[in-house]
């Protein structure tokens, strides 16, 4: 009996684990199962999704109900017209002066007697400005003038006595030899007179380089010197007498080498100076012969015209024109979009009296600030839609609201 029972038990047991076993299985199916229905679910909606789209474009071109208000699109829009197209360079620099000259003594510096000029005085080329010690000068000229002085006394008597000895051979009186001495000593202090009076004419010269006079006319911009210091030109702290010439300026600014071949003599040029609140149409006048080599870029300038609002030094914008296409066509930047395809803009036609949008692919060339040429896909005449652009589709019907 007890044998029977622990039999009864083992199979009991066994049932059991069988009948776990076999519900973890369907559970797991069940599972898998529920998962590949939502999975096709999903691509089954994203599928209607995309068809529902395209029935949607095709309904509003056929369906006479599109013409309903609400689903008109308000736009704005702009014929597409032929234009010259420019692109520029865009450069900072600054204004410079043609003439300015940072005076300096003639000859070697000197001690400074007398400032003929203060800051901000109007000056002409020529003008004396300062006045230097000139007393070794003087002195100089003191000494070779005693000198010629003695040399031309000397000179008459020895004339006044070669005459008295020309005369007494005319007469038959003397020798030969004495009167040619007489003849050859006038001659040699003939020549010790002539080179006195040189070096009077030299020390003369000596001494005018102790007068600074200014090499151009203009302003004395900056005038850093006073009585009884050494007038040298310039010092550690600067130039010390700097006179600037407005009337003729320029702009001047450094183009990477890279441009080079994009910008010659003769280039248009738009200078915009912000502090004077002025924009200059001028061309470039000079350009470097030189790449530097630090910062590998070449010198440009561009001429301006005199103005009293313009300064040395003033920040200015350099635009140079290096590219320019006559007759071609244009658009705002804003309006150019992208998709899968590639780049487009819309454009609105009349199709059966009913102002449509139309997506039109385009391909770009360069673009000038905020407007963006375009070397095919648009023609003259076509009307860009240059407002609700972004939120058409192709074949909605616009208006423009007049």
């Amino acid at each position: 009996m007890k044998k029977a029972t622990q039999v009864f038990f083992a199979a009991a047991l066994s049932l059991a684990i069988v009948s776990c076993g076999g519900g973890k299985k369907e559970g797991d199916a069940t599972l898998n199962d529920k998962k590949a229905k939502l999975a096709k679910l999903k691509a089954d909606k994203e599928k209607d999704d995309k068809e529902i789209l395209k029935l949607q474009e095709e309904l509003s071109k056929i369906d006479t109900s599109s013409t309903n208000p609400s689903k008109i699109k308000l736009v704005a829009t702009a014929p597409i017209v032929r234009q010259d197209f420019n692109h520029y360079i865009e450069l900072q620099g600054k204004v410079d002066a043609e003439n300015i000259s940072y005076i300096a003594p003639q000859g070697n510096p000197g001690l400074v007697k007398q400032v003929l000029v203060k800051q901000g005085d109007r000056v002409s080329k020529g003008q004396l400005l300062l006045q230097l010690d000139n007393s070794l000068y003087i002195q100089n000229i003191t000494t070779a003038r005693q000198q010629a002085a003695q040399i031309n006394s000397n000179l008459v008597l020895a004339k006044s006595v070669a005459q008295r000895y020309q005369n007494l051979w005319n007469q038959g009186i003397g020798s030969q030899v004495q009167l040619l001495q007489y003849q050859t000593n006038v001659s040699s202090l003939e020549s010790q007179l002539a080179a006195a009076n040189s070096q009077v004419r030299q020390a003369q010269v000596q001494a005018n380089t102790a007068n600074v006079y200014s090499d151009v006319s203009g302003v004395a911009d900056i005038v850093n010197i006073k009585v009884g210091e050494i007038f040298s030109g310039s010092t550690a702290a600067g130039p010390q007498i700097k006179i600037v010439n407005n009337s003729q300026l320029k702009v001047v600014s450094n183009i990477p080498e890279n441009y080079l071949g994009s910008v010659q003599k003769g280039t248009a040029v738009v200078v915009v100076l912000p502090d004077a609140n002025k924009t200059i149409n001028t061309t470039v006048s000079f350009l470097g012969a030189s790449i530097d080599a630090l910062n590998r870029g070449f010198v440009v300038e561009a001429k301006l015209p005199s103005d009293p609002s313009l300064r040395p030094n003033q920040i200015a914008t350099l635009k140079i024109r290096d590219y320019s296409s006559a007759n071609s066509i244009s658009i705002p930047l804003k309006t150019l979009q992208n998709d899968e395809k590639g780049k487009f803009v819309m454009i609105a036609t009349v199709d059966n009296g009913k102002l449509t949008a139309h997506k039109r692919t385009v391909t770009i060339g360069r673009l000038n600030g905020d407007i963006l040429e375009i070397t095919s896909g648009l023609k003259e005449g076509d009307v860009l839609i240059t407002e609700g652009y972004a939120s058409i589709y192709e074949g909605q019907i616009l208006t423009t609201g007049k």
